[in-house]
């Protein structure tokens, strides 16, 4: 990893990007980080991830981005649509079409002005929902797309891709920021900081991954 490089965070707030924010800090120099403000379901997304970039002292960006709401129906885009799970192969109420396509191809456009090669995503194919643009095959796509687009050679990093939540949690710890994640990111779907509302979805998924993780440290302590 080029250490004396600068690096683009795309930063919610959520355990995931904030592993992925703990996890840039240590392998380059210097980083930012990148929110998007589209009108999610819940604005306390924007408010952990204000405290939380503050909290690591990274300059932290917000960028308006209301036109996927307009145009991506979801339910963490309208409060009037129920969070409700994939079935017989649809994808989640969840999925926002084309959302890491245009965060990515804008924290590029960051990336670029700032002086940045390297963009740094908490995209996981292993516990991905089947969210398409989730998967390494897009984010390799993209990769090369975004290079040909402003002809540079921006590298998009992903540590959490085959990770699953439990190791996950085990990076969180060993980049010493599993406190911080546990206490003060947002996951769960009803906007609940923390431990969440523990029945979403985003939640079960989330504890389940933090259970195994302390019952295999205890284990070993």
């Amino acid at each position: 990893m080029a250490k004396n490089e600068k690096a683009v965070v795309v930063f919610s707030g959520g355990q995931d990007s904030t592993t992925c924010l703990a996890w840039a800090l240590r392998e380059f120099q210097s980083v930012e980080a990148v929110t998007f403000n589209y009108n999610q379901r819940h604005e306390a997304e924007i408010s952990c991830a204000k405290s939380i970039a503050a909290e690591f002292g990274v300059r932290h960006h917000i960028l308006d981005m209301a036109l996927l709401n307009q145009l991506a129906p979801s339910a963490l885009t309208r409060q009037d649509i129920a969070v409700e799970a994939g079935r017989d192969g649809e994808l989640p109420s969840t999925f926002v079409p084309g959302r890491n396509l245009v965060f990515l191809a804008f924290a590029g456009i960051l990336a670029r002005q700032v002086g940045a090669k390297h963009l740094v995503t908490g995209v996981c194919q292993t516990d991905f929902s089947g969210y398409p643009d989730c998967r390494d095959v897009f984010i390799k796509s993209l990769n090369v797309t975004l290079n040909l687009a402003m002809d540079e050679e921006f590298v998009i990093h992903t540590p959490l891709m085959w990770l699953d939540k439990k190791q996950t949690w085990a990076l969180a710890d060993e980049l010493g920021c599993f406190d911080l994640v546990r206490e003060r990111t947002l996951t769960c779907y009803e906007g609940i900081i923390g431990d969440g509302c523990g029945t979403c979805p985003a939640c079960v998924l989330r504890n389940r991954g933090l259970q195994a993780y302390l019952n295999e440290r205890n284990t070993i302590d």
